[in-house]
């Protein structure tokens, strides 16, 4: 599922990069880089999140047909090496940012499709949930026989509204950077949303009030952002002070959903 997200997610990619004269080449090329970049940061932030299992099966740290996916450790190393790469191809930043916000949104939607049938980043235990779902695999991550909240769905779906948001907005934004920093409102909204039913360990580790925290830092963040734009289009000022201001703000939004764990 994450190959055919991928696919889907580059030919929109490629498709509204013609329309803003960038080179498809440009964008293909970006495009593989960033995938490679988000899977080895999610994967090494799964390990080293789960270190003490890894440190026993070293092996398993190459099964990643199994799963062991962080969304944030992709994040994390996709973006400087997405910086990395618009510099040195002299690509406008924030727009090249806008061209791929719909299709991070489409590719995470079949991303989790993915998460779904592999059975990690399950959900709370829903007894009485009409549509909860069983495992029965004993291969799947998830906790067989019991009824679960299908909370990868719930992302998926969420993900693909967003992406319908991001397309439409793209038709009409206002200036560059506006599309990807909604990405970033939309998705810390249906992450907090989604947070209230996820059961799996990693989270479990988690405090509610850690939880919610990493919201509202989005959403300060997004309207700093408009404020900003809407003295001075900040990249006027220049990529770099764009990318530090950026970098600051995504440090601290991701430093709070996955660094502060048993009470650090």
């Amino acid at each position: 599922m994450i190959a055919v997200g991928f696919l889907i997610a580059l030919y929109l990619a490629v498709r509204q990069a013609k329309k803003e004269g960038i080179p498809s080449d440009r964008i293909i090329d970006l495009g593989f880089y960033i995938l490679l970049a988000a899977i080895v940061g999610s994967r090494l932030l799964f390990i080293l999140i789960n270190g003490g299992y890894y440190l026993n099966n070293p092996m398993a740290v190459f099964k990643i047909w199994e799963g062991g996916l962080v969304f944030y450790g992709g994040v994390l190393l996709a973006v400087p090496t997405a910086i990395w790469y618009v510099k040195k191809n002299n690509l406008d930043l924030w727009t090249t940012a806008d061209i791929f916000a719909p299709s991070i949104a489409i590719g995470h939607a079949f991303g989790r499709l993915g998460c779904f049938f592999a059975g990690c980043c399950f959900g709370k235990t829903a007894e009485t949930l009409p549509w909860g779902i069983i495992f029965t695999d004993p291969e799947c991550l998830a906790p067989l026989n019991t009824r679960l909240h299908p909370v990868q769905l719930y992302e998926s779906a969420g993900e693909l509204v967003n992406f319908l948001i991001l397309i439409t907005l793209a038709k009409h934004k206002s200036f560059k950077g506006r599309v990807f920093m909604t990405y970033l409102l939309l998705y810390a909204i249906l992450r907090f949303i989604v947070e209230l039913f996820r059961g799996d360990t990693f989270y479990r580790k988690l405090t509610f009030r850690k939880k919610i925290e990493q919201s509202p830092i989005d959403i300060t963040g997004y309207i700093f952002f408009f404020t900003v734009k809407s003295v001075k289009d900040l990249s006027s000022a220049g990529d770099d002070k764009a990318i530090i201001i950026f970098a600051q703000y995504l440090a601290i939004s991701c430093a709070i959903v996955n660094g502060r764990i048993n009470g650090r």
